[in-house]
């Protein structure tokens, strides 16, 4: 400890990267605590991606269980049984043990953990109820919050917090937004059995991803029984006893007996008197910072969610690992946000990594364009409607693949090692004389020969 401060670092929030950040800082011998309101383990662990998950594989397996009937396993259908306290009493006990592991890691590296609610003092001194403790340096690692929009009837919508938390499933829901915490929700729902749909203000959803993937992936999602409704949004909601009655942009009406609103997050920042020592928000919430993650007073530094870069753990993560060592090692490195891969846990599922085909046709020249579509293996004989989405976007003139794109099973378990191979700058030819592994899906990337459009 140095400068007669309480400790080295005090990181303000027990997320990822928050607990990546102490945990590095700690090991490099610092006196390092993180101060947490709510839970350990931030939004992923709890409220994110880690349930989340668990609820697709769950709602995926009424799937499975038909799907079985075609490789000769009977099991009638009046015996299917689906208990959703169950999956969520399942859900908890996991979540409680991943919150456990989070504990052990950080009191095992020597990091001190405060409970409670954090509020700047000044540039050097964070309050937690009635104490008040001092460091060289704080981090800001809060994270982002669900934004549900100002309309009559807010009080009646949930977010994705509490839906990990529903005492028990309705029979119709409606989904509102058009990202991918939407379309997984709306997967997540219809899969269980409940008649689900998604309202997006757009002419179609997943804005970002490549145009093949989202019109490619509303096809599928028709095809499991999702009512997809674009080009609308709510205007209004109220409650009719055990139901809700939508009042929706066209003019029309709707009841359902749940409503989500997945219409985006903003930095959580409440409380923590950053403007008023200095830190910049810009106009849309977010904390500003340098590419080293600082702010514009000195001993104060930002990561994760809240600086609006990509809201993913592993990037708040790589995020943690460049400061620590800004912070208390070499004073070196930089966060590089390129290639980045990502999944959404729609069903089917979508991976990819590099740049969509209308973001390279704005930065490259002439493009060769390769694309696949087909019905998985699998489901030759389990008769379900479902086909998968294979692409390549490839540079003409360095034949250097820019982008990888997948809807189908498992997509994020392969994208994963087709963004190893575009970090290390792979091209086209090394795709082409690289052997696939058959019968697999992902040997489609490495045996796609004809570009489908060159220009």
């Amino acid at each position: 400890m140095s400068d007669n401060h309480d400790y080295d670092l005090i990181v303000i929030g027990a997320g990822s990267g928050g607990v990546r950040l102490a945990r590095m800082s700690a090991q490099r011998g610092v006196k390092v605590a993180v101060i947490e309101s709510r839970y350990l383990g931030g939004t992923c662990v709890n409220v994110g991606c880690v349930p989340k998950k668990l609820f697709v594989y769950g709602s995926h397996m009424g799937e499975d269980i038909e799907d079985a009937g075609g490789y000769g396993w009977s099991v009638p259908k009046d015996q299917i049984r689906f208990d959703w306290p169950t999956l969520v009493a399942n859900k908890n006990t996991e979540i409680e043990r991943l919150n456990g592991i989070y504990r052990r890691l950080l009191e095992g590296a020597g990091v001190t953990i405060i409970e409670g609610t954090a509020a700047l003092v000044d540039p050097h001194t964070v309050a937690v109820g009635d104490r008040k403790l001092s460091a060289r340096h704080i981090t800001i690692a809060t994270g982002s919050w669900p934004v549900t929009p100002d309309i009559p009837g807010k009080e009646c919508i949930l977010t994705s917090n509490e839906m990990f938390y529903l005492p028990q499933l309705p029979r119709t829901a409606v989904v509102w937004g058009g990202g991918y915490i939407a379309v997984e929700f709306a997967g997540i729902l219809a899969g269980l059995g409940v008649e689900t749909t998604l309202l997006y203000r757009g002419e179609l959803f997943l804005r970002g991803f490549d145009e093949d993937i989202r019109s490619f992936m509303a096809d599928e999602m028709r095809k499991k029984g999702v009512d997809l409704r674009f080009g609308v949004t709510i205007d209004s909601v109220s409650s009719e006893g055990a139901s809700y009655s939508i009042a929706l942009s066209d003019g029309s009406q709707m009841t359902t007996g749940l409503v989500m609103a997945a219409t985006g997050r903003r930095a959580l920042v409440d409380g923590l008197n950053l403007e008023e020592l200095g830190v910049q928000l810009s106009s849309a919430g977010h904390v500003v910072v340098d590419d080293h993650f600082q702010t514009e007073v000195p001993s104060i530094t930002a990561l994760g969610d809240l600086i609006g870069t990509p809201q993913l753990t592993p990037v708040a993560l790589g995020q943690a690992m460049v400061l620590s060592r800004r912070l208390f090692g070499d004073g070196e490195g930089t966060m590089d946000y390129t290639c980045i891969p990502t999944a959404v846990f729609c069903q089917p599922n979508i991976g990819t990594v590099g740049l969509t085909e209308e973001e390279a046709r704005k930065s490259y020249g002439k493009l060769r364009i390769y694309r696949t579509a087909f019905k998985p293996m699998k489901h030759t004989l389990s008769g379900r409607d479902e086909r998968s989405l294979m692409k390549l976007v490839v540079e003409d003139s360095t034949d250097r693949v820019l982008g990888a794109h997948m809807v189908g099973p498992d997509a994020g378990e392969i994208v994963q090692g087709l963004a190893v191979a575009m970090k290390a700058g792979a091209t086209k030819a090394h795709f082409d004389c690289t052997l696939g592994v058959h019968p697999t899906s992902a040997e489609e990337f490495v045996t796609m020969r004809e570009a489908v459009s060159s220009d």
